[in-house]
């Protein structure tokens, strides 16, 4: 298939290649940022349980989403009832975001824990210069001094609501945070508002991608008037997690750690893990060539020949040799052992990503000597803390529900103690 000249063009294009099962060929279409959270074959996964046969493919919509981004939003009609396709789109053609989201549920509604009647918002800058993103701060209502929290959502191109779907776990959070008395501060991703920059940056990596903005969201907050800037945590999920003990070695200020899902494994390894994952879930030749492919490219990874100049080709998920280099050099759980900080370690039972055998494991053994760290497990929970029941798949994002209650009691509890140090 040629793709058409534009935009909306290139979103019907991804319909009709998705349509024809040719998802080999829109992973080739994604910007590395992209690649860092899902390929093929997830594609494949989320196509054939979300949307399976499709019956009628609608007109186009598309509306300015980032800068150097278009965001085009495709109605499809097929055996599940009506969902819509949303891809972000650079001026050269390339996917920076694609979601499935349900037709119906595709307006976000507040969690039943949240209040919104007891906090306002308002909107703030994060960083300066052509990489400034923008944040929502999340203030309750009367005096303080109280606690705050930045957050740092999962690899790939997220909007500061971590946007899955009809899904957005990190307002969840916020306002489930804010109605408890914490204040919250949420940012968009720098490969989200400036998705077609970044992937013409040869040289960057996952300190790039979080650790700048991340300090300068912590200063911002502390900066509220009735935020104590003694108490202002960072709390990560997924790759964000990943990355918080860096964020708070690089910012003395931190006051503690909240890691919600965060990956130990190293990545290009736990990547042949989920692919086989997946691959049980839909069997067949193209998930055995998809298995076979990440262990090549992970087997790249791990060589002492990998350098800045190894082609993207070769590697896991279009990301750069700079940016394996980064991964591969960076050990989260040594990080976290060495700071004088609490945490709080928050894993799902039912991540098939992050899981309690490959990664929970490594904090629990590393951090065992630590009595500021606490670790529970939520054990109906999936990678985005949305409780369930069975074998966890793509399609459980594409249903529209809320973060655990649970969880947001237990990070509320936790930071207003002081990082536990109350209990």
């Amino acid at each position: 298939m040629v793709l058409g000249t534009g935009p909306e063009a290139t979103g019907v294009a991804v319909v009709e290649l998705a349509r024809a099962g040719r998802f080999a060929e829109i992973e080739k279409l994604f910007a590395p940022p992209l690649r860092a959270l899902i390929d093929a074959e997830a594609v494949r996964a989320a196509w054939v349980t979300g949307i399976g046969a499709v019956s009628g493919v609608g007109e186009p919509v598309s509306e300015p989403a980032g800068t150097g981004l278009v965001q085009v939003s495709v109605p499809v009609e097929c055996e599940h009832g009506a969902v819509t396709v949303v891809v972000a789109i650079d001026d050269v053609g390339r996917l920076h975001g694609l979601q499935l989201a349900q037709a119906v549920a595709a307006s976000w509604a507040p969690p039943p824990y949240a209040d919104p009647e007891a906090f306002d918002e308002h909107d703030v800058t994060i960083g300066s210069g052509p990489l400034a993103v923008s944040g929502t701060v999340s203030l309750p209502r009367g005096d303080g001094p109280r606690p705050g929290v930045v957050l740092l959502s999962g690899g790939g191109p997220f909007d500061r609501d971590a946007t899955t779907g009809p899904n957005k776990p990190l307002k969840d959070l916020a306002w489930g945070l804010a109605s408890r008395g914490v204040a919250v501060l949420r940012f968009d991703k720098v490969t989200h508002t400036h998705g077609a920059l970044v992937a013409d940056t040869p040289d960057f990596t996952m300190a790039d991608e979080y650790v700048p903005h991340a300090i300068a969201a912590v200063h911002v907050l502390r900066q509220q008037p009735t935020v104590d800037p003694a108490r202002v945590f960072v709390l990560g999920h997924s790759m964000g997690g990943k990355v918080a003990p860096r964020v708070a070695t690089a910012e003395p200020s931190v006051a503690g750690l909240v890691i919600l899902a965060g990956d130990t494994q190293p990545m290009h390894r736990a990547a042949i893990r989920v692919i086989r994952y997946l691959a049980s879930l839909n069997p067949g030749p193209a998930a055995d060539a998809a298995v076979e492919t990440i262990t090549r490219q992970a087997a790249v990874v791990d060589s002492p020949d990998l350098s800045p100049a190894t082609p993207v080709e070769a590697l896991p998920f279009g990301l750069t040799g700079a940016y394996w280099l980064d991964l591969r050099g960076y050990d989260p759980v040594s990080t976290a052992a060495a700071l004088d900080r609490p945490m709080l370690i928050l894993q799902g039972g039912r991540d098939y990503q992050v899981t309690v055998e490959d990664d929970l494991a490594r904090w629990r053994t590393g951090l065992a000597h630590r009595p500021d760290v606490t670790i529970r497990v939520h054990d109906a929970d999936n990678h985005l803390f949305f409780p369930g029941t069975g074998r966890s798949t793509p399609a459980d994002y594409q249903v529209a529900q809320h973060v655990d209650p649970a969880v947001v009691a237990d990070i509320a509890r936790w930071v207003t103690s002081d990082g536990g140090q109350n209990h």
